[in-house]
């Protein structure tokens, strides 16, 4: 318990590894659990039935587990957890979750959320994502593994962000987002394939020009956006095509950005 600063206040019932430090002005609730090599810098609330995996850093002045800002919520017990490695900067919130939608908030690894970001109830965020200052994910989303959400962005809830997305600064996205999309403008507008991902990732030179190719079939192909999957379903040979046509065909409660949209 040396690693516990003499300011902090840790609640009777609270699991602190002792590899875990908790720094100058920190409140740790009587349900929290910090894994090893967690650190709490200074300043920082960690409330509520909330699990914070090894080695995630957490950085002054956030809030995390607090209750969900949501109307119906009436005190039901429920989850806040986060995996490992990931950055939390300064003025973050993460919220827990609510019956309605499931009782937890997911935060997967190595992720990094800036400064000022806002997480609600009941999302659910992948691996190696970056969520910049300022945005804003509501309730009940689902942002899939190595996205980029860019500065004072906002995300409707029960919109899903496929896997690889990236979303530009200063927009507000209200539907879906397709794997490996690219979507920027005020409304949010898709408008192409996150082609500068996907190389970093080193994703094979024919794997993307078959998303090219799908991406264009899906924009300007005969049918409505659904029949285009379908087809697109039937005949490609591509795992990432395949990712972005089956993501389509799931059940949500969003519509689809669509190129030009």
């Amino acid at each position: 318990m040396s690693n516990i600063h003499p300011s902090a206040v840790i609640e009777e019932g609270a699991q602190v590894d002792p590899n875990a430090t908790v720094g100058p002005f920190c409140c740790v609730g009587r349900q929290v659990t910090l894994a090893a090599g967690v650190q709490l810098k200074s300043h920082v609330v960690v409330t509520g039935q909330t699990r914070i995996g090894a080695e995630t850093v957490i950085f002054p002045f956030s809030v995390i587990g607090e209750i969900p800002q949501d109307l119906k919520f009436k005190g039901e017990a429920t989850e806040l957890v986060i995996g490992k490695r990931n950055r939390i900067r300064e003025h973050v919130t993460m919220n827990s979750g609510t019956e309605g939608g499931g009782g937890v908030t997911r935060i997967g690894d190595d992720n990094l959320f800036m400064a000022g970001c806002h997480i609600a109830h009941d999302a659910m965020i992948g691996n190696r994502c970056v969520i910049v200052n300022s945005v804003a994910i509501a309730g009940h989303c689902i942002i899939e593994d190595d996205v980029i959400v860019g500065g004072l962005s906002g995300v409707h809830q029960f919109v899903r962000i496929g896997r690889g997305a990236i979303i530009g600064a200063v927009t507000m996205v209200t539907n879906d987002v397709i794997p490996y999309g690219l979507v920027q403008a005020p409304r949010g507008e898709l408008d192409g394939l996150n082609l500068v991902g996907l190389k970093r990732r080193g994703v094979a030179r024919s794997d993307i020009t078959a998303l090219r190719a799908a991406f264009q079939m899906l924009a300007q192909g005969e049918g409505t956006f659904h029949d285009r999957a379908r087809r697109l379903k039937d005949e490609t040979t591509s795992d990432y095509v395949l990712e972005i046509v089956d993501f389509i065909l799931a059940d949500s409660d969003r519509h689809f950005l669509t190129p030009g949209r």
